[in-house]
């Protein structure tokens, strides 16, 4: 029997916030299976998200993975420290994330979120785990922590971490690159106003590019106006392939390929 070109291909999401309800996740997962993507990195982020995630990790074991951390919006927050070590000893762990910084709306916390980020990463170096940065409006900061960070990293090259939802500047891009970094691209690379971005994304090299769906947020063109989903990550993958003029069989299966480089299998 030959096999649907669904069914010959995986995609893997490599950020997804998943909502608390247990019937929502377990809706959304079976949307995403259904629509070829395989496996997806559950994010954390604060004490709940954390703990969602690892949650859905645990049901779904071979098809999602966690990232737990306290992220910039928490730089503020009394977060359990101790919570989060008991849940770094959990096997569903992946990575480190979402943590970074963001200037753009969050700018009266900036000090905070710089010792949290740094703390965070810290947290990464000593537990061998990649990371899954945010950065908005920070460049030049989430630089100088990252190139601290790399500095003392002593596990494999290929396990640094992710520059997720990449919308900087291609200098940023060839920095991160230089770090070893992986880069993201979101649905954002289909919107009509990101044609500097497709640019970058047609340009980076094979072997360093992920996609993922940030969802809930983020949705691709054409579905704009709904809650985005894991299922969506095909749009995404799509359009790099247009952009990078090769197929969407060839996208998927490096994507894939370096997400299980990044994340394990």
């Amino acid at each position: 029997m030959q096999r649907s070109a669904t069914e010959e291909m995986r995609l893997f999401d490599t950020h997804v916030h998943f909502p608390v309800g247990p019937e929502e996740k377990q809706a959304l997962v079976e949307r995403a299976l259904a629509a070829g993507v395989d496996r997806m990195i559950a994010v954390g982020g604060s004490p709940e998200a954390n703990q969602s995630a690892v949650e859905i990790a645990r049901k779904y074991p071979a098809h999602v993975r966690a990232a737990v951390g306290i992220n910039r919006d928490q730089a503020e927050a009394d977060w359990p420290a101790d919570e989060l070590t008991a849940l770094l000893a959990a096997p569903e762990i992946a990575a480190i994330g979402e943590i970074g910084l963001d200037f753009h709306r969050e700018q009266q916390t900036r000090n905070a979120q710089l010792e949290l980020f740094e703390r965070m990463l810290a947290i990464a170096g000593e537990r061998g785990l990649p990371v899954i940065v945010h950065s908005r409006a920070a460049e030049a900061e989430t630089m100088a922590l990252l190139e601290q960070h790399v500095r003392k990293w002593t596990d494999s090259q290929d396990r640094i971490g992710v520059q997720h939802c990449f919308t900087g500047s291609r200098a940023y891009a060839e920095r991160l690159l230089a770090l070893g970094f992986f880069i993201s691209f979101s649905g954002i690379i289909t919107f009509k106003n990101a044609a500097d971005l497709r640019e970058i994304a047609a340009s980076i090299p094979e072997d360093r590019l992920l996609i993922e769906t940030d969802s809930p947020w983020l949705t691709p063109e054409p579905f704009r106006g709904q809650p985005n989903e894991p299922a969506h990550v095909r749009r995404v993958a799509e359009t790099l392939a247009e952009v990078r003029h090769c197929s969407l069989a060839e996208i998927a299966a490096v994507t894939f390929r370096n997400a299980e480089r990044l994340f394990g299998r």
